[in-house]
């Protein structure tokens, strides 16, 4: 039987239906927001535009091909009475429409594509009256590490961002080739070694949701998950300081941790933390930090869900130290400070774009 987390069965019987029959249904599953069909930002809300956009368009070469190779089958049936004419040899207005059509459908979706290309580009600070939150992502064997400059902490395996404010994603890899990808928030883009690429999104609302490597990377590449949490700028404020207090200090030890390859419960152990479940990485939920119940992990979400691990003092160069593989500065670390709510338009912005 087909099982859609968040979803319970229809009441007729999913056995009996073909497996993408299903697909539709997956794009309004209670709070298991997975897919950019139920977009939860202006960049997936974009791409499910485009998306249907595509569809409809592409179906103007498709639905007339389902709909006459039937009835061109049963009018020159074996027996029927259509026209016999043997001799015919070409119609103009057919040539028209065989090679017309299709031309302008890829002219259309050529266009379609171009301009949505542009105004999608991952590299494009989203409009906002308030400033991004600038977060660096590092993508290791196999786990995720946010870091915050601006608040000088760091997580490992989940992003927690201000809803309704812009992020501002710089991200690489430190190890393989690795794809950075929240469905619900749109925009896949690669991850590499030695090199830093560009992405901006942004939450509409407070919620939870799912992110993951699209990229094979190694043996435990499937377990490279993580969460992401949209919180009221409140309760992100309250967020970053919980981690300043309750962090753990970012020391060349966790570092080389991080360096091997591990999965997220495996580091807590070696870290001497823990999960809720010795096998945290297949599957436990853990604790939330103290973030509050309406933004915690659907029960059918948590398999996505670890035990949370923060850091603090972190150096302030370490994100550059990754990308160029040379050791960070432990002497000038980030100086710990509580999170200041969002700007509003009319306030001066404490952070570049």
């Amino acid at each position: 039987m087909i099982q859609v987390p968040g979803c319970r069965p229809p009441w007729w019987r999913l056995p009996r239906l073909p497996a993408w029959s299903v697909l539709p249904l997956l794009a309004g599953c209670g709070d298991a927001h997975l897919s950019f069909l139920d977009p939860q930002g202006p960049i997936a809300a974009a791409q499910r535009q485009h998306f249907w956009w595509v569809i409809v368009i592409t179906l103007t070469v498709v639905l007339p091909v389902l709909v006459l190779t039937p009835l061109i089958l049963w009018r020159y049936r074996y027996g029927g009475h259509a026209r016999y004419r043997p001799h015919w040899a070409f119609s103009k207005l057919a040539d028209l429409a065989i090679w017309g059509i299709p031309l302008v459908v890829v002219a259309v979706l050529g266009s379609l594509t171009w301009r949505s290309t542009l105004a999608l580009d991952p590299y494009r600070p989203l409009p906002s009256d308030q400033p991004p939150l600038e977060v660096e992502v590092v993508g290791f064997d196999w786990k995720w590490l946010f870091i915050y400059p601006e608040q000088g902490i760091a997580t490992l395996d989940e992003l927690v961002i201000p809803a309704g404010r812009p992020i501002s994603l710089r991200l690489t890899s430190a190890s393989v080739m690795q794809g950075f990808f929240v469905p619900a928030l749109g925009s896949q883009i690669d991850v590499m070694n030695r090199m830093v690429t560009r992405l901006h999104l942004e939450a509409d609302a407070p919620g939870v949701f799912p992110g993951r490597n699209m990229q094979y990377s190694g043996r435990e590449f499937y377990r490279q998950r993580f969460v992401t949490r949209a919180l009221s700028a409140d309760d992100f404020a309250a967020f970053t300081t919980r981690a300043h207090a309750q962090g753990r200090a970012f020391t060349p030890e966790v570092l080389d941790r991080l360096m091997a390859q591990n999965t997220h419960a495996a580091l807590a152990r070696a870290l001497g933390g823990h999960t809720e479940d010795s096998h945290a990485d297949d599957g436990a939920t853990g604790d939330t930090s103290g973030v509050s119940d309406e933004h915690t992990v659907p029960a059918t979400l948590g398999a996505l869900d670890r035990a949370p691990l923060h850091f603090t003092r972190l150096p302030s160069d370490l994100f550059a130290a990754i990308v160029a593989h040379r050791a960070p500065d432990w002497d000038h670390a980030i100086a710990p400070r509580p999170a200041n709510p969002p700007l509003s338009a009319d306030a001066t912005p404490g952070a570049t774009p």
